[in-house]
């Protein structure tokens, strides 16, 4: 109901009896709003719009790129590396400054660019209205803009409208409504002017009309009752504006390794240039310049300056490998989440549905017959098979059935380039095709059975009759030059019937038989199929008097059959549930669907193998607590509402879980934007969910998810491989760093030349140069394993700090990575003898080398350097290429003087590389005992760990 609309009967407007409804918004049922009047409730109200908030500017949009712990680490590191060189300038440009800046930049257009492309479903949701409609005021019919729909103006729909607004009906002939997009019921909804409960769920309110859905038949005349952002539609796009954009888990973790690291270097760079200080008897500017840059690059050294762009690479690179195989990724960074995925909360209808309504079951005289279509949308080009009787009495039999559904049948075929496909009332559509499908050549047959009368469906009558005469084979179809054709409830025509088609011939009904049939449409009741029965009624002549009376012509009928209607379960959907199951992804199903037809579907698909399903209602009553308790447990919810959905998700995600949401309709959109990461569907999606979605299916197939989850889990584990090198390559530098100042304060004490192994230029010339690439190549890695293995638990089961992507064996490697480095840097560098340049030339190339060798060691943490050695070829080019860039910067007179580097000879070179191979020892005695230990433990776990 529109706020600000005070009623009469103060009840919402399915609870109110039309003439209530009326009265409550002064509607003239004969002449509609007086053309002032709705004038005026349109500036009462409001335009009959959404509203769409302007976006920030531009210059706030990329500022807010900048509001990142890391990037707030690195904006300061810039501005002391800037006073450190206007002070001392020791360099043409400050280049530390201006290669820490890149990096920021680089990364804020990179956010500002996916920014660009996300928060656009406001404006999907508009383009989901109509722009005209029809409307009475004055007492004419008039096609009015949109815009300009008032409540209580008395809106008339036809078949094939879209409803502009949320209306009561007051007046219904054969009105049902597609509402899939709203509700996820997948079946038209017949419309009645019944009142009902105030607790009826949106989905059941058959009084009302809604925005954004269609008429698929019939036609209704309805008060408008609410327009705007007060209609269901208008409901959802402010749940979906309020909905906060959530950090995904990667992100999270990220900031929280962001802020570490932050403490980390204010503490141990205020520790390194306080001891640089205290342990001189004078301070001159020379000494204290030389501690302030010292602490500077140990600043540096600390902060993993590509770890941002390295990542946004890596999942650059991914989204693309997702594209090809039919994913397409809207926003980058939720990209790894898909790997970490515990739940993928699906929606039924159109996700793992067609959301197509299909004729897959016949019952006939010789029993019930599974059809199988090839092909699940509506398109005649399929064929039918056969699971159950498939002898030539079950095809005849068949055959029959499928032709006088055909016949006694409003939709119509549409020639396409594809194909003919059918039109009209999903149910009616779905009969035509059927009859197509099993190889009626159905133009054909209605030619030769030209139509008389009709006797239309009605809710009281529940059923249809068409007369028609029969011409050509058609008299051999039927027996007779003229027949009546019948459809409708199975019960109520059994009970009119008095033979029954067997083989092309009549024979009598008894009771015996009769209990057969209904025993045959309970058992298809039972797997939640809509039944329709079947009659033929052969008439030798036509009665002369009556002709308008359907009761003189419905009697004495043949029943031909029951036909079981659907929307079947996707192709290959049941296969790639099992698959992710195996995956320890669980799949749950939400949709507005009825439970026992959500219920059949899920047995089908193999999502649940017990009776438990929870509805919208049950699920209202619930406290957070007892959802989040249910929703462990439970695979079925159905009767859903958007509330619903965005409630069961924050659960999820409460009880620790990650969560995949997919789905295709507006419905869905509040919770894919909720989700870990929202996955819509490409073809049948609404622009409204697609804007929501963090990834979009393009061929709408479930299946392709679980391929995305195989480039998901791929790329975490690549990113595990890059976080396990650059913070092991950076912790080695600070602790080789942090001891030799604490040993050359004290060995040098009263001296004002501190004796270092690294020079401040050297320091960043490794992190940002020589790191960047060996990361980045970390990230192109082919796992080791391909396919889905062991998913991750859930972040309640990690170790006591939460952390997810840096687990305990990661954090070993990182620290015996360092003594390893430590040690060795610092062991040469005083071992050498020769000048101090010589000394710290071997130790800078040393540390490098140390770095590269530690690369291969980083491509998992159980398996030896030696397993697929050489299967990354991008790791192996950007080694090759650092180690050139090292032999160009000592060999380079220029460079060498202003790095403090000189020429090493062969002799050299070899003693550097046998130090920093240490690394590759140590670790390969680490992983063998690894090994030892998983093997012994839990082979699977091995096998997971070995492409980490």
């Amino acid at each position: 109901m529109q706020p600000g609309v005070h009623t009469q009967s103060h009840k919402p407007p399915h609870q109110a009896s039309p003439d209530e409804v009326r009265c409550d918004y002064a509607t003239d049922m004969q002449r509609g709003l007086r053309a002032d009047e709705a004038d005026r409730r349109l500036l009462q109200y409001g335009p009959n719009a959404l509203p769409h908030p302007e976006p920030p500017a531009i210059w706030f949009r990329l500022l807010r790129q900048l509001a990142d712990v890391q990037v707030y680490l690195l904006l300061a590191a810039a501005a002391i590396s800037l006073l450190v060189w206007s002070i001392g300038r020791e360099s043409a440009l400050p280049l530390e400054a201006i290669a820490i800046l890149a990096i920021v930049v680089l990364n804020v257009l990179f956010g500002f660019l996916q920014e660009e492309r996300a928060g656009r479903a406001s404006m999907a949701l508009q383009q989901m209205t109509p722009h005209e409609a029809s409307v009475l005021r004055d007492g004419k019919l008039m096609r009015i803009d949109v815009r300009r729909i008032v409540p209580g103006d008395l809106l008339l729909i036809q078949e094939g409208d879209k409803i502009a607004a949320d209306g009561r009906l007051i007046d219904v002939t054969a009105l049902q409504t597609q509402e899939a997009a709203l509700t996820g019921e997948s079946q038209p909804i017949r419309k009645s002017i019944v009142t009902l409960p105030r607790a009826t769920g949106i989905a059941d309110r058959s009084n009302m009309i809604f925005a954004g859905t269609v008429a698929a038949s019939g036609h209704a005349r309805a008060i408008v009752t609410a327009t705007g952002a007060a209609t269901e539609l208008g409901r959802i796009g402010a749940m979906l504006s309020a909905t906060p954009d959530q950090l995904t888990p990667l992100q999270q973790e990220l900031n929280a390794l962001g802020k570490k690291l932050g403490a980390a270097v204010l503490i141990i760079a205020a520790v390194v240039v306080i001891t640089l200080l205290s342990l001189q008897h004078t301070l001159s500017s020379t000494i204290i310049l030389r501690a302030l840059l010292f602490g500077i690059a140990l600043a540096v050294a600390a902060i993993p300056e590509g770890l941002a762009a390295v990542i946004t690479v890596v999942l650059a690179l991914g989204v693309r490998r997702m594209a090809r195989r039919g994913a397409i990724v809207r926003h980058l960074k939720a990209v790894e989440t898909l790997g970490e995925a515990t739940v993928i909360a699906c929606d039924k209808t159109g996700t793992m549905t067609s959301n197509t309504m299909r004729v897959t079951c016949a019952a006939t005289a010789s029993g019930l017959s599974a059809l199988v279509s090839s092909h699940a949308g509506p398109s005649v080009s399929s064929t039918h098979s056969f699971k159950g009787p498939s002898t030539p009495s079950a095809q005849c039999e068949l055959t029959l059935a499928l032709a006088a559904a055909a016949l006694t049948n409003n939709a119509r075929l549409r020639e396409t380039s594809t194909g003919p496909i059918a039109e009209g009332d999903p149910t009616e559509a779905a009969l035509l095709l059927a009859a197509c499908e099993a190889g009626q050549y159905v133009k054909d047959l209605i030619a030769a059975c030209p139509r008389i009368m009709e006797f239309p469906f009605t809710s009281e009558r529940k059923r249809m009759s068409t007369l028609h005469h029969c011409l050509n084979h058609a008299r051999e179809v039927f027996g007779a030059p003229s027949v009546l054709l019948i459809k409708g409830a199975a019960d109520l025509l059994l009970d009119r019937a008095t033979q029954e088609a067997v083989d092309g011939h009549w024979r009598p009904l008894t009771p015996e038989r009769k209990q057969t049939w209904r025993t045959m449409q309970n058992n298809m009741a039972a797997d939640a199929l809509r039944t329709l029965g079947v009659a033929i009624r052969p008439l030798p002549a036509l009665p002369s008097e009556g002709s308008d009376n359907a009761e003189q012509w419905e009697r004495d009928l043949i029943f031909a059959g029951i036909l079981g209607i659907s929307d079947p379960p996707r192709p290959g959907v049941r296969e790639a549930v099992a698959i992710a199951r195996a995956a320890g992804v669980r799949t749950i199903m939400l949709t507005g669907d009825h439970a026992a037809t959500a219920l059949a579907v899920a047995r089908a698909l193999d999502i649940s193998k017990d009776e438990r399903v929870i509805t919208g209602s049950q699920l209202s009553s619930m406290s957070d607590e007892e959802l989040g308790q249910v929703a462990v447990h439970t695979s079925v919810f159905a009767r859903v509402d958007p509330e619903h959905k965005l409630r069961l998700v924050k659960a999820l995600r409460q009880n620790g879980d990650i969560v995949a949401m997919t789905g295709d309709g507006v419905n869905d959109a509040p919770a894919l934007k909720a989700a870990d990461i929202g996955i819509a569907m490409g073809i049948t999606g609404t622009g409204v969910a697609k804007e929501a979605a963090d990834m979009i299916l393009a061929d709408d197939n479930f299946a392709t998810i679980v391929a995305a989850i195989t480039e998901g889990k791929s790329i975490f584990k690549n990113i595990r491989r890059f976080l396990r090198y650059i913070l092991a390559c950076n912790a080695g530098e600070v602790l080789t760093l942090f001891a030799a100042v604490s040993f050359s304060s004290f060995a040098n004490r009263g001296q004002d030349e501190l004796v270092l192994p690294l020079l401040a230029l050297q320091i960043l010339w490794i992190n940002l140069i020589t790191d960047g690439a060996p990361a980045l190549a970390l990230g192109l890695e082919i796992p080791h394993l391909q396919g889905i293995n062991i998913c991750p638990p859930p972040v309640r089961a990690r170790i006591p700090s939460k952390t997810r992507i840096i687990d305990r064996a990661m954090l070993a490697d990182i620290g015996i990575v360092a003594l390893i480095i430590a040690a060795g840097t610092l062991g040469l560098f005083y071992a050498v003898a020769g000048n101090l340049e010589l000394r710290r030339t071997m130790a800078f190339t040393t540390l490098i080398l140390f770095q590269l060798f530690n690369a291969f060691e980083a491509r998992s943490s159980t398996q030896s350097i030696l397993a697929g050695l050489f299967r990354n070829r991008w790791l192996w080019a950007a080694t090759g290429a650092m180690l050139i860039l090292q032999v160009l910067l000592l060999q380079w007179p220029a460079a060498g003087r202003i790095f403090g580097v000189v020429p090493l000879s062969l002799s050299h070179w070899i003693e550097c590389a046998v130090t920093a191979s240490t690394v590759v020892w140590g670790m390969e005695a680490v992983k063998w005992l690894r090994r030892i230990r998983f093997a012994r433990k839990d082979p699977v776990q091995l096998g997971e760990t070995a492409s980490h």
